[in-house]
């Protein structure tokens, strides 16, 4: 374990002016001793005994101690402070649970001969000690308590000792912790000052070697001696720390120092250099000139400033500055009255109040202040375009603001667009300016801004504006093969807004349901096919959008024939066909059948239902067939739908009919007819009873207005009836 003994420097008041250190002793004066003793802690301040509350650390935590003696039994770094003192420098006081302890005494300065002490717990045990230094061992062996190191100086040394103890086995040698001496030092390096610091030519300068040393020592004898460079001053060293120059000229002003020593010469210590400046005659009349006279400058231009003064002697210092700045814009020292400095390629932030100093070690003299004035030329401007949404819209009002980062004011600023002039406006103090548009198609293009300051325009990059206009309300066209929709065509749906910036997203709609959507990037319209069937009736319509707010075209109603309805309208055309049939109608009927809704009849909707293909043209197939509910004869092979569709109303009654299809035989195939009645080549008819008449009644009034639909669960039926013996 390595042990510190802390020394005390206590100062009295000197160079720095503050309250001396308390000190701090030991007694018995040891630094290290035996775990369990105790040890008496003694604080003295400046005046002895001390006079009121006395103050207690360990180790930085204050003891609840206050009076001049304080006992300890606990290892620590102790200091103390009374009323009239700074606190003391620490000492550690070390209680060691080892049987052999090295001791040294306390306190010990610089020139100080040491006592070291080796102590066994059990001394009159302890034979032949022995001590050591950095490992070595000093002189021989020792049968005493302690030895003398002499003259101590400062050094990183440890020591430790050894003695050789007697047990029941025999002789057992013990050795101590390390000990490092930390010397106190006997004085500071002394300090030296002139005064006057900076003397003027021919005037008395009076340097101090200024030192202290601590209230123990305070009987040392010091002597001073004083240097310029390496030449000694006066008549030597002597013990008076002050040194009289009669006059100082312009030849003295040299580098000075001073050393202090003890009379015996074991302790010496120097002072740093200090520079002594002699002033001269000082100057005055400091002058400052700015070329050009009237300190009117464009940024680029060289600045000169000519700095003169109407008296002064020796080497005189030139520095120039600029207002509101802490360092010098430059500095000359030369032997003239007058000194110039260019200040290249100027800036905006180069304008302002100059003015010079002049200094002959005398301290600076100041010139009148000249205001400098830098034109800037405007720099290229920024465009912005800062409308009220992300998109720019047709009605929208968009602001245009044109500024330029750097340029003197007034600023001029121009507006284009695709290189036409829109307008101007000026900045009178600067910044930017701001132009409104309020949108239309047309304000789409390139736009530009142009600054000017009358020292060059400049124009900003371009800028793109894209006037969004919304779409508007699309018209749906229905194009169909032929003038009414069948079943089996083809129709088209296009869509079209007649303006709309692009792209245009369209949807088309069948009774509010979407059938699909299509994008016209570069606008225009879309079409929709549809290969119609029964389910295509209804309403349509369909929607652009352009990402500004969808607008729905007007409902377009498709009617497909051949898809029946809970109301038809029976035509003039048919009934009078149907008047010339009546006059047959014994000869004409030989099949007749009656069907529920259901198997074949009409679907949910009242639409009639003819299968997978009814209504496209495709051939019947299947073979007659007989139920106990339905009685049905068809002739697959030699039938054909034909596209015929009419309304039939029998003349009186409550039923009607309406005519979905002709079954035309075929001519061309017998032989794949071979159920065809030998001469029936006319063709057949199949009807619908859209309207249930009075039982029995055979007879209905057509009528082709009143409800738009009768109720979708009325039941309907089919009646097939195939026409002969008339003539086509």
């Amino acid at each position: 374990m390595l042990l510190w003994l802390l020394l005390v420097l206590t100062p009295g008041r000197g160079q720095s002016g503050l309250e001396p250190k308390a000190s701090l002793l030991l007694e018995p004066p040891w630094s290290t001793t035996f775990k369990g003793r105790t040890v008496t802690l003694i604080c003295r301040g400046p005046r002895s005994p001390a006079q009121g509350h006395v103050s207690w650390y360990r180790d930085k935590n204050s003891l609840k101690e206050n009076s001049e003696e304080i006992h300890i039994e606990t290892s620590g770094d102790y200091t103390c402070k009374t009323r009239g003192s700074s606190i003391s420098d620490p000492v550690h006081v070390e209680f060691s649970h080892k049987w052999l302890v090295l001791q040294a005494r306390h306190p010990v300065f610089e020139g100080d001969n040491v006592t070291l002490r080796c102590q066994g717990k059990d001394d009159e045990k302890a034979k032949e000690k022995s001590y050591y230094k950095n490992g070595k061992k000093l002189g021989g062996t020792n049968k005493s308590d302690s030895i003398i190191v002499y003259s101590a100086s400062r050094d990183k040394s440890i020591y430790h000792c050894t003695a050789s103890r007697e047990r029941f086995w025999g002789w057992w040698t013990e050795t101590s912790d390390y000990l490092r001496i930390q010397v106190q030092e006997l004085f500071p390096h002394p300090r030296l000052t002139a005064s006057p610091s900076q003397p003027a030519e021919g005037s008395p300068v009076t340097l101090t070697c200024e030192t202290r040393l601590p209230l123990q020592r305070s009987d040392v004898q010091l002597r001073f001696c004083f240097f310029r460079e390496r030449q000694a001053l006066g008549s030597g060293c002597s013990s008076s720390p002050e040194l009289q120059i009669p006059a100082m000229w312009r030849e003295d002003a040299r580098s000075y120092w001073c050393q202090a020593q003890t009379v015996t010469l074991s302790v010496a210590k120097k002072s740093l250099r200090s520079y002594i400046h002699v002033r001269r005659v000082p100057v005055s009349g400091v002058n400052l000139e700015i070329q050009p006279r009237e300190g009117k400058l464009i940024e680029g231009e060289n600045l000169v400033l000519v700095c003169s003064v109407a008296k002064g002697t020796g080497t005189v210092t030139f520095s120039w500055h600029r207002e509101g700045t802490q360092r010098s814009l430059g500095r000359k020292t030369q032997r003239s009255l007058s000194a110039e400095l260019q200040v290249p390629s100027v800036k905006a932030h180069d304008a302002g109040k100059y003015y010079c100093a002049a200094d002959n070690m005398q301290g600076p003299i100041l010139s009148q202040r000249l205001r400098v004035t830098v034109a800037v030329p405007a720099s290229r401007p920024v465009l912005t375009l800062r409308a009220p949404g992300a998109q720019a819209l047709v009605g929208d009002t968009v602001e245009l603001h044109c500024e330029a980062q750097t340029g003197s004011p007034p600023i001029l600023y121009r507006f284009y667009h695709d290189g036409v002039t829109l307008g101007n406006s000026s900045a009178p103090s600067g910044g930017g300016v701001s132009f409104n548009l309020s949108l239309t198609a047309e304000h789409s293009g390139n736009y530009s801004c142009e600054a000017d300051n009358g020292l060059g325009a400049q124009r900003s990059y371009r800028v793109i504006l894209s006037v969004t206009v919304p779409a508007t309300r699309p018209v749906l066209t229905l194009r169909a093969p032929r003038a009414q929709a069948l079943v089996g065509d083809t129709v088209e749906l296009h869509c079209e807004a007649q303006t709309g910036s692009p792209p245009i997203l369209y949807r088309f709609y069948h009774d509010g349901v979407t059938l699909g959507s299509s994008s016209a990037p570069s606008g225009g319209g879309v079409s929709f096919n549809l290969s119609l069937t029964a389910e295509h009736f209804g309403n349509y319509s369909c929607e652009a959008d352009n990402g500004v707010g969808a607008q729905r075209s007007e409902v377009v109603t498709l009617n497909v024939t051949g898809a029946s309805t809970s109301k038809v309208t029976i035509t003039v055309g048919v009934i009078g066909l149907l008047s010339v049939l009546g006059l047959a109608a014994t000869a004409t009927w030989v099949n007749c059948f009656r069907t529920q809704r259901n198997p074949g009849g009409l679907s949910a909707t009242g639409t009639p239902s003819y299968g997978p293909t009814a209504g496209q043209g495709h051939s019947l197939t299947g073979p007659c067939s007989s139920h106990t509910r339905e009685l049905t004869c068809s002739e697959p092979a030699l039938m054909e739908l034909q596209p015929v569709y009419s309304n039939v109303g029998p003349g009186h009654g409550n039923v009607i009919y309406s005519q979905v299809s002709s079954i035309q035989h075929s001519k061309g195939n017998p032989e794949n007819s071979p159920r065809m009645h030998q001469e029936d080549k006319e063709p057949a008819v199949i009807y619908s009873e859209l309207k249930k008449g009075h039982p029995g009644g055979c007879a209905g009034q057509a009528s082709s207005g009143g409800r738009a639909r009768e109720d979708a669960a009325e039941n309907y039926e089919n009646v097939s009836c195939a026409l002969s013996g008339v003539e086509h």
